[in-house]
């Protein structure tokens, strides 16, 4: 479990770390007054601790009991480690694994790459959720190789119409914070 202590860490880390104000454009071509560089703090060693002990305790307490845990890369990469670690700090098993943008070219053409085996029960990881596009990739990735979606968890939910979307197609979405949250001071 984690304190509210922590909570309050991260969330004052993703402040510091991941977000910025200014006039940005988003991958999805809108404009916006703020960015949200998530990977800033998920890609830093303390960000990876809080976020894992974070998102393991939010897993559990929505009941969800997923063996493997991933998403699109590269936002979701280190999402997903930092909560396979955790579980094994915890004494638990859940693996890995990343689905690429379009499948390789050579090799063994896949496009998920590391721990995932058909029938499993999966956790769709994302950095940060707008639109719901990336996330919705990654679960039609692994919904066609067999796996089962237990639901889907990002570090940030940016509020615009991302998670509506994702609940439409039938997933539950578990958001660690809101752009709202770390955007207030």
């Amino acid at each position: 479990m984690i304190s509210a202590d922590e909570r309050q860490t991260l969330l004052e880390l993703l402040r510091a770390r991941s977000v910025r104000t200014g006039d940005f454009v988003l991958a999805s071509g809108a404009r916006s007054s703020y960015y949200i560089d998530a990977r800033l703090t998920t890609m830093s060693g303390s960000g990876q601790l809080l976020i894992g002990r974070r998102a393991l305790a939010e897993i559990d307490a929505h009941g969800w009991h997923p063996e493997y845990v991933g998403g699109l890369t590269l936002g979701a990469d280190p999402v997903a480690y930092s909560i396979a670690h955790a579980a094994a700090n915890a004494g638990r098993i859940i693996d890995a694994f990343t689905v690429r943008k379009e499948a390789k070219g050579h090799g063994t053409g896949r496009i998920i790459e590391g721990n995932l085996r058909p029938g499993a029960r999966v956790l769709i990881v994302e950095d940060v959720i707008t639109s719901g596009e990336s996330a919705l990739r990654a679960v039609h990735a692994v919904e066609e190789a067999g796996a089962h979606i237990v639901g889907v968890l990002s570090v940030v939910d940016r509020e615009e119409g991302g998670r509506a979307r994702i609940e439409a197609a039938g997933h539950g979405v578990i958001g660690l914070f809101t752009a709202s949250e770390l955007l207030r001071t």
